[in-house]
């Protein structure tokens, strides 16, 4: 019997086949005194997005980079537009420090414009943080020399006093604050500071400001505020909790609706300043903290959360933990979630080393699981 020959038939490729789409249905819409409200199809919401991306609008397919490695890496690249962020902490871990970080990476690396709304710190201390940071190499290894925030106010008093000088003048006659100041001006028109009051900057204030960027540029706006629990809500709510889910639902619905990033610093309440290991359910306010925030990040000092099996050997390395803080990615709607990454902290210059790393020792627990 003669052998079969089969002729082997090249599959069809995608570009030789066209994918029929049905034709665009109606889409449905309301108007609302407070906006409009739309239905949109697969179909026609692919087209649009097609377009978009054809016209090399790609926004929402590359990420923010916060410029911190190993966070970036759990959250899959980065911060994305229309999630809201918090960043939570007891008092004085650093959480304004990695914010205005995160802000400064972001601006320098050209991926956004950066507003940073702060309730707590007006904008000549914010730029004073600005300066100790830039006056390092906060990658660098070993022994630096920079500017700490005194030696900053020194130079500023000092040249005013004996010279009549002003800051830049001051700073740039010193190498350190040269080299602050070179990496300052090549970010300066990415990055801007506001002094927020506690009595009229609502979040009515920043959309309308989100709207002027909006009709001004089509850039990408990453938005900081700092902090959560100090914007205030007109007319006041009864208690706490009823303002901070008007506030975080507002940001939220501020990210969605604008196409921006937001994120927030949050406070911990008076059971997570005293606990040993702050957690996700520490923030103060409602559990519409939780719910409407698409990444949580819940920083705690590292020596204080490291189990004693970790360092009842090792008396010296304990105490080097006291250098590093352990950034703990307690929700992600992009990726896994309760994973612990470290950095070290460089506070005499205002700024974490951004390289950090996953952890490697035990830390404690203190979760809350429910039946």
């Amino acid at each position: 019997m003669a052998e079969e020959t089969i002729s082997a038939v090249p599959a069809e490729t995608t570009s030789e086949r066209e994918i029929q789409w049905p034709s665009l249905p109606p889409t449905w819409r309301v108007d609302l005194p407070t906006g409009n409200l739309e239905a949109k199809s697969v179909v026609t919401a692919l087209r649009q997005v097609d377009d978009s991306v054809a016209a090399g609008l790609l926004s929402g397919f590359q990420p923010i980079s916060t410029g911190f490695g190993a966070l970036d890496r759990r959250l899959q690249g980065g911060l994305r537009p229309g999630e809201l962020a918090l960043i939570g902490g007891g008092q004085g871990i650093g959480k304004t420090t990695m914010a205005l970080q995160v802000a400064r990476n972001i601006a320098a690396s050209g991926q956004a414009t950066c507003v940073y709304v702060c309730y707590e710190h007006d904008e000549a201390a914010l730029l004073e943080r600005l300066i100790c940071q830039e006056s390092i190499d906060s990658r660098g290894d070993g022994y630096q020399h920079g500017l700490r925030l005194r030696d900053v106010e020194r130079l500023v008093v000092e040249g005013q006093r004996r010279k009549g000088i002003g800051l830049t003048q001051a700073l740039a006659e010193d190498p350190r604050g040269e080299t602050a100041l070179r990496k300052l001006a090549a970010y300066s028109d990415r990055l801007f500071l506001i002094k927020a009051s506690g009595v009229y900057t609502t979040t009515d204030v920043l959309r309308n400001l989100v709207e002027d960027f909006r009709a001004r540029s089509d850039g990408r706006l990453v938005l900081f505020v700092d902090y959560l629990q100090r914007m205030p809500v007109h007319p006041a709510p009864a208690d706490e909790s009823e303002r901070v889910t008007r506030t975080v639902e507002a940001l939220k619905e501020l990210a969605l609706s604008q196409d921006v990033t937001v994120v927030a610093i949050a406070a911990a309440d008076k059971e997570g300043l005293q606990a040993k290991r702050l957690r996700l359910y520490h923030l103060r306010g409602s559990s519409a903290v939780t719910y409407e925030a698409d990444i949580i990040l819940i920083l705690n000092e590292k020596y204080k959360i490291v189990t004693k099996t970790s360092i009842e050997f090792n008396l010296h390395r304990a105490q080097a933990y006291r250098d590093w803080i352990v950034l703990t990615i307690e929700k992600n709607r992009s990726g896994r979630a309760q994973a612990d990454v470290e950095f070290r902290q460089r506070f005499e210059y205002s700024c974490f080393d951004p390289r950090g790393g996953d952890v490697q020792e035990q830390l404690v627990d203190e979760r809350i699981f429910t039946e």
